[in-house]
């Protein structure tokens, strides 16, 4: 299988940057790793790809050499399953609220003796070819990456028991919903949702893990850097309307 050249990175304490991409076009994922960005997060929780679409969008990221990872809807271990045998190096869950749900991301991510992933010669392992299932085994382990989105209230007061457990490799703040879910919906920076991001920062980072997070605009790219968030993304539709935009704005005046 491919080296996870994302989670090399992170692990060096480098920043890695990337782009969701919510739209369901391997052409897409093509460009983005030709303008040099680390990773593709293909977005299957508010984007309408199924899965199909998303192996073609692995393959398109394989073609490119970024890291494919994904953006899963639901934390059920045969759905998580699905997504890694096709290739995807990742993957990202939401709405995580406990330890079990985040020890339910890991035991599907994870094959023997860490997780419970099932085990089978699919395409992650070149149908069978790769080698011997042993090895692949503790080279998925090894190469796999870990998303987990913090976004409640509910993670937030149970954050320091979720950061107890072993084998998470991000711990993603969704400032969307986590805005939301603070009772500032749309003002990611209103004054307390800078605190509380500031806050949870400081104790991911106590516990040793990378932290993760969207950033669409230069002054929000800047921030994230100063406070170490170390898996930065962008937005494939956001790149796109800014560019359009911009472009609209120097033609008509």
């Amino acid at each position: 299988m491919r080296k996870n050249l994302t989670k090399e990175k992170i692990l060096a304490g480098e920043t890695a940057y990337g782009v969701f991409v919510n739209v369901s076009n391997p052409s897409l994922v093509e460009i983005i790793g030709h303008l040099g960005f680390d990773f593709a997060l293909i977005d299957a929780e508010h984007g309408p790809m199924g899965l199909e679409s998303c192996e073609q969008m692995i393959r398109a990221a394989d073609a490119v050499n970024i890291t494919p990872l994904v953006r899963i809807a639901m934390n059920i271990q045969q759905n998580i399953l699905r997504f890694l045998d096709m290739g995807a190096l990742g993957v990202q869950l939401p709405l995580l609220n406990n330890k079990a749900d985040v020890e339910n991301v890991v035991r599907s991510v994870r094959y023997r003796p860490v997780g419970r992933r099932g085990l089978a010669g699919v395409r992650a392992n070149s149908w069978g070819m790769w080698g011997p299932m042993a090895e692949y085994v503790e080279e998925a382990n090894r190469q796999n990456l870990v998303i987990v989105q913090i976004e409640t209230m509910e993670a937030v007061e149970n954050i320091k028991e979720i950061l107890t457990v072993p084998d998470i490799d991000v711990v993603f703040i969704g400032p969307n919903d986590l805005s939301a879910a603070m009772g500032y919906t749309g003002q990611q920076n209103h004054p307390e949702v800078h605190k509380m991001i500031d806050n949870l920062v400081k104790e991911i980072h106590a516990a040793g893990k990378a932290t993760g997070t969207i950033a669409y605009d230069a002054d929000t790219l800047k921030l994230r850097k100063e406070q170490g968030f170390k898996f930065i993304v962008y937005n494939v539709v956001a790149m796109i309307v800014k560019s359009g935009r911009e472009y609209l704005q120097l033609a008509r005046g």
